[in-house]
This record gives C-alpha cells, sequence and structure tokens, in this order.
C-alpha cells in the first residue's frame, strides 16, 4: 500500500482520478491474469508505468490525449521509437526515402496508437508545408517539433486560429469562444472572401489577444512570458508563421519537457545502450550457430542472458504473459520466438 501510495503521489497530481479510473478498468478487464500476482502489485506496476512514460502505448487515442503527462509520454516514445529514421536521414541527406511524407509519418504514429486521427498529422505537417501538396517530404526533425505544436497545444492553436482569423476580419476577437471539446479535433473557421492571410495581422495586438486567451483557457498554453519574447520582433505575422515560430523555438520546447534540444535530437545514451545490448546478443547467437544448413537446433549454445526490463509494452497488453514467470520484468530475448 506504501509502494501504490507513493505511486500515486507521483504521477499527475492534478489527473489522478484519470489514472485511476483508467486503473481499475484496466484491474477488472484483466481480472483473471492479475489475481495471479495480486491487486497491490498491479497497480504498483501501473503507477510506476505512468511514471516511467510507457502507459501510453499501444492505447486508445482519447487515452493518449487525456492529460498532458500522456501527451508529452507519446511524444517522448514517438522521438525514441524513429528517432533513427531522423538520423539516417541527416547522414544520408542525399537519399529521399530518409524524408517521409505526411501518410508515412501518420503510419509511424499509428504503430504507438492504432486510432491516431489522421487530421492531427495534416496540421502538423501543414505548419512544415504551409499549403504545399501534403504528399511532399519532410525531414523527421521538422515534422517531430511542429507535431509537438499541434499535438501537445491542440486546443490552443484552435482559438488561436479564431482569433487570427477575426483580427483579419476587423472583428473583436474577445466574442471568440475557446473550444471545451477534450479530442482536439474541433472544426475551422473559413476565411471571408476579402481577407487574405498573406497580409498577416499586427504582432503586438495579436499577443494581447493570446496573453488574454492564456488567462482564461483551461488547456495547456505555452508560456506567455516567451510567446511575448518570440513575437517582440515582428510587426505583422501570418497564421502559419506563428506556428512555425512556436515549433522552431527551442525555449518553448524545453518548457514543454518532452523532446531534448534540436542539437540532440538524435541522441538518446540509454537507448543505444540497450539497442547494442541486443544487437551483441544477435551477433553472438549468429557466430555461435551451426555451420550446418541441416536446421538441427540442438547443437545451439544456450544462452544466460540477463533479463531486460523493457519499457514498450503496457500492463494492460501482458494478458498472455506466462503464468509460472514469478519476475517482474519483461523478457525481450529474441531466442524465445
Amino acid at each position: 500500500l506504501i509502494s501504490v501510495s507513493y505511486c500515486l503521489l507521483f504521477a499527475a497530481q492534478r489527473h489522478v482520478l484519470t489514472y485511476m479510473e483508467d486503473a481499475v478498468s484496466q484491474l477488472l478487464e484483466n481480472r483473471e491474469d492479475i489475481s495471479q500476482y495480486g491487486i497491490a502489485r498491479f497497480f504498483t506496476e501501473y503507477f510506476n508505468s505512468v511514471r516511467q512514460g510507457t502507459h501510453i502505448l499501444f492505447r486508445e487515442f482519447s487515452f493518449v490525449q487525456a492529460t498532458p503527462h500522456n501527451r508529452a509520454s507519446f511524444l517522448r516514445t514517438f522521438w525514441r521509437c524513429f528517432r533513427t529514421v531522423g538520423k539516417n536521414g541527416g547522414k544520408y541527406s542525399s537519399i529521399s526515402c530518409y524524408l517521409l511524407t505526411a501518410q508515412e509519418y501518420h503510419c509511424l504514429l499509428q504503430l504507438l496508437c492504432p486510432d491516431f486521427p489522421m487530421e492531427l498529422t495534416q496540421k502538423a505537417a501543414r505548419i512544415v508545408l504551409i499549403d504545399d501538396a501534403m504528399d511532399c517530404l519532410m525531414s523527421f526533425s521538422d515534422f517531430l517539433f511542429a507535431f509537438q505544436i499541434q499535438f501537445y497545444y491542440s486546443e490552443f492553436l484552435e482559438s488561436v486560429a479564431a482569433i487570427y482569423q477575426d483580427l483579419l476580419a476587423g472583428k473583436n476577437p474577445n466574442t471568440v469562444i475557446v473550444p471545451t471539446s477534450s479530442s482536439g479535433q474541433h472544426r475551422q473557421r473559413q476565411l471571408p472572401n476579402d481577407c487574405s492571410p498573406l497580409d498577416g495581422v499586427d504582432a503586438s495586438l495579436f499577443y494581447q489577444c493570446l496573453e488574454s486567451l492564456c488567462d482564461r483557457s483551461k488547456y495547456s498554453c505555452p508560456p506567455s512570458a516567451l510567446v511575448k519574447e518570440m513575437l517582440s520582433s515582428a510587426q505583422r505575422l501570418t497564421f502559419y508563421g506563428f506556428l512555425m515560430a512556436l515549433a522552431k523555438d527551442q525555449g518553448i520546447n524545453r518548457a514543454l519537457g518532452a523532446l531534448p534540444d534540436k542539437g540532440d535530437l538524435f541522441l538518446d545514451p540509454a537507448m543505444d545502450q540497450e539497442l547494442e545490448k541486443l544487437v551483441a546478443q544477435v551477433s553472438r547467437l549468429s557466430v555461435s550457430g551451426p555451420s550446418s544448413s541441416s536446421g538441427d537446433t540442438a547443437n545451439l549454445p544456450v544462452r544466460n542472458s540477463p533479463r531486460i526490463n523493457s519499457p514498450w509494452k503496457p500492463l494492460h497488453h501482458r494478458r498472455k504473459m506466462d503464468a509460472e514467470s514469478e519476475g517482474s520484468n519483461e523478457e525481450t530475448d529474441s531466442s524465445e520466438n
């Protein structure tokens, strides 16, 4: 109970009820498996996964975007899983296959969240491509930082879009209604026919409206001081110019805390160390294997590999875990496949 209480306190305090409801739901759904090792251990492992940020893996989108902690965890997981796409693209920048389209990035997102909406992926791509064809290629870093802004601040950006369009039309932005839906998907207003988005709006007036929005919004917003600093050197700006500035601002990236600085984007020593261990194990197995092609596996060496604590499988996907296993860590040894 002490361990469970500790994990509860460590979880996102403002959203404990969300995690408690989800934990109880999973407990009821997997009660037959959980009864084999106890409810206390289940809650301990669940809230440890929340603390580590692995609880969002393979979950439905409604849960992935339910809390700021979930969104940050999903961003961090997406970066760690697929950063090699960008790393290879940087090393072999002349090979276009390492630059992906919005549809291809969406496929990667769906590997982590099967029902991730295409609309959010397209909105993130538009920050990079503006109004270019959506089948254009994008680098991993460009898409990742644009996706971070669009995904984490989705409700905020919907309100910003409404404010911007009202400013273009000469309306009073104070009449804009802040979105209340938690889906992160809202219908955008259409620009009046006589307004050109290329003209932009006055940056100082735009910031005043954003400052007021941040004060009354219940959703996550970028720090207003950083936004003010970002807009201080501009006289006029367009909506997508504002989004691009948000995506490129490293101060806002650090304040959000999900991704490293752009210069460190392809560095993840902990993950690299685990990958090197796995590659070494596979290499030893290949070298030590029988030279004949008879298919006889009796001479394969017995490997006493240490167990590796895998952060990639959430608790609710462990239904098929061996009931006789007494260890609490996941077995990632590929020789059992």
